[in-house]
């Protein structure tokens, strides 16, 4: 059975969000019907929404849901409607990467998650006025009312679970998260560098200060988000408008380098510094995206001494065992959240996203 719900619908490249009436198909086997309380906004759904990420359009964005089970296909046994659940991407189940816990690096994860607008078949997940459009974008395209999403996109938090302040773990947090916990898996007493303080890396810095580390260093040019930085776990920041930032990093290290070093912002030049800086044997987790083609020049000699540069997407983790430890971390105070997090309505989207274009906002969340 079709639902005829509302969705934020974006025509092409470079157009709004504008508000529109969309029918879902009725769940499929391993499909979930789920009613919408909260969706984060993230810089791929402001990539694709700008053609820098191919996606079909038109199309529904949205890839950091939260909310409540309203129907489950006939195979779906992990979730029943009324269970409270947290939405992320979607992987194949029977590679190599998702049998050996590492969904992320799926070998269908960008066709099924980004390009293609379509379930892994190639049939439509909705339609508008008869003509089917883009949907399925990380499973769940979750900026609607309703959002029909693969059983392996959802994963159910506890009846208390805060979804308005949890639905950015479905991408931007566990990225950074992840980052740290999984990807870099730093040894106690070890120094990180996080370069760029947006939601993605004060998310890595929130996840380093749970860890025994030495100096957790914040690099951005926004004085309120290095002050924020600090809050949450920075012991040391750089403002890259005031300093040299090499030199400040050799300065915090007494000049050995940095252990380990978190790019965000995806900027060649940083990342260049980044990597150059790292200590001997250090590692670099590459999460910053940039345009396609975009390259970097690095000197090899400087490779040579076990230096690593480790590319990551989603934190490298298996959404079904992170996000409710995060959950719980933030019921517990220990992964603040609020601080990051500004809420608006569905019809305000379009103002979340020049507020996050603009830097007023770290993360947006949209509430239903």
């Amino acid at each position: 059975m079709s639902t005829v719900t509302t969705a934020a619908v974006v025509e092409a490249h470079g157009a709004p969000f504008a508000l529109t009436e969309v029918v879902l198909d009725g769940p499929r086997a391993d499909e979930v019907l789920v009613r919408m309380v909260a969706t984060g906004l993230c810089h791929s759904d402001l990539g694709a929404q700008a053609g820098k990420i191919p996606f079909r359009l038109p199309g529904i964005l949205g890839h950091e849901g939260a909310g409540v089970v309203e129907r489950v296909g006939s195979s779906v046994t992990k979730v029943k409607p009324g269970d409270k659940v947290l939405l992320s991407f979607t992987s194949c189940g029977h590679c190599t990467g998702c049998r050996g816990g590492h969904p992320a690096l799926c070998e269908t994860w960008v066709p099924s998650n980004v390009v293609n607008g379509t379930r892994a078949d190639g049939s439509f997940t909705v339609q508008r006025d008869g003509v089917p459009i883009g949907g399925h974008f990380f499973g769940q395209s979750s900026f609607s009312r309703m959002a029909l999403a693969d059983e392996r996109s959802v994963v159910k938090v506890d009846a208390e679970a805060d979804l308005a302040m949890l639905a950015p773990l479905g991408c931007g947090v566990q990225t950074g998260v992840g980052a740290v916990w999984n990807v870099l898996a730093p040894k106690p007493g070890e120094s990180l560098a996080v370069f760029g303080t947006g939601a993605v890396g004060l998310s890595a810095i929130m996840a380093a200060n749970l860890l025994p580390l030495g100096d957790i260093i914040a690099v951005d040019r926004v004085p309120e988000r290095l002050e924020l930085a600090c809050d949450l776990g920075a012991r040391h920041t750089i403002n890259t408008t005031e300093v040299d930032l090499a030199t400040a990093l050799k300065e915090i290290t007494g000049g050995r380098g940095v252990d380990n070093a978190v790019d965000t912002t995806g900027h060649p030049a940083v990342l260049r510094t980044a990597v150059d800086s790292l200590a001997v044997g250090g590692a670099c987790a590459l999460i910053g995206v940039a345009a396609p083609g975009t390259e970097v020049s690095l000197e090899i000699h400087g490779l040579l001494s076990g230096k690593r540069i480790l590319g990551v997407v989603m934190g490298d983790s298996e959404p079904e065992t992170l996000l409710p430890q995060l959950a719980a971390l933030h019921r517990q105070g220990r992964l603040p959240l609020d601080r990051l997090v500004r809420h608006y309505k569905l019809e305000d989207l379009n103002s979340a996203a020049h507020d996050m274009h603009t830097g007023v906002t770290i993360k947006p969340v949209v509430l239903f």
